[in-house]
């Protein structure tokens, strides 16, 4: 099957972020042949501190997202975190994913499957590969057409987290889209003073090790300037760098 690419900024900053990463990535598909579906949050409600920057809303961020798409001609991806969310969600967004920690939450996962969108759902990091057969199960019995499930790595305290690629093999069991989320797996979490750390170095090693291990998705938050993010910046690969990594995955 064709691999699946999902690329973006971590949080919607502002129209001009969106711009330049969007201008990038549709490049980058025509160049290389191949779709990269636009990714960004409207809202970060699962931020480490209090102070810390969550994006501009629902109303005002479906509207920059859905510019995105009229604008680049890319198929977008946002996340819930509240059911009621789903379906002003489902209006814009092409795939609705369900973050990590809310991914055993029964109604956010009938909110999203009702809105006949894709869901992609991310594996907590508490949970094994194949204990996600229950998440897709409940978004199958709620009516959704096409599941993904994504591999962020688990956490066992100590602000770190480690990947057990085996998990892709049994998400392969239940799922046919099995995605590697090759940012969010080098994160460090809370390690940074109140705020999420990382190593950004590892990025296209997970990357590959994960293709090694069947991945046919791939998911990468970028930024043109990834220190001054304003949301995941330690862990998020450089704009520039995208091309080169996504072109290597394409020939394999």
């Amino acid at each position: 099957m064709d691999k699946v690419f999902i690329a973006g900024p971590c949080v919607i900053e502002s129209a001009e972020l969106l711009d330049t990463v969007a201008a990038r990535l549709a490049a980058i598909g025509r160049t290389l042949g191949t779709e990269i579906i636009f990714k960004a949050s409207f809202d970060k409600a699962n931020r480490t501190s209090i102070s810390s920057f969550r994006g501009p809303g629902i109303d005002k961020g479906l509207r920059m997202l859905a510019d995105v798409r009229s604008k680049w001609g890319l198929r977008i991806l946002t996340d819930i975190h509240e059911a009621w969310q789903a379906a002003p969600a489902g209006e814009v967004a092409d795939v609705i994913q369900i973050p990590a920690f809310l991914c055993r939450q029964t109604d956010l996962l009938i909110a999203a499957a009702k809105t006949g969108r894709t869901i992609n759902i991310k594996k907590a990091q508490f949970l094994s590969g194949a204990d996600m057969r229950y998440p897709y199960e409940k978004a199958c019995d709620a009516g959704a057409k096409e599941i993904w499930l994504t591999e962020r790595g688990n956490i066992y305290g100590y602000n770190n987290l480690v990947v057990d690629f085996r998990n892709i093999a049994d998400m392969l069991r239940i799922a046919r889209t099995v995605v590697m989320d090759c940012t969010h797996s080098v994160q460090r979490p809370g390690a940074a003073g109140g705020k999420t750390g990382g190593d950004r170095e590892f990025v296209p090693a997970m990357a590959r090790a994960a293709r090694a291990f069947g991945a046919n998705g791939f998911f990468f938050e970028v930024h043109p300037d990834p220190d001054r993010a304003l949301s995941d910046g330690p862990n998020m690969l450089r704009l520039d760098d995208l091309e080169e990594l996504v072109a290597s995955l394409v020939r394999d």
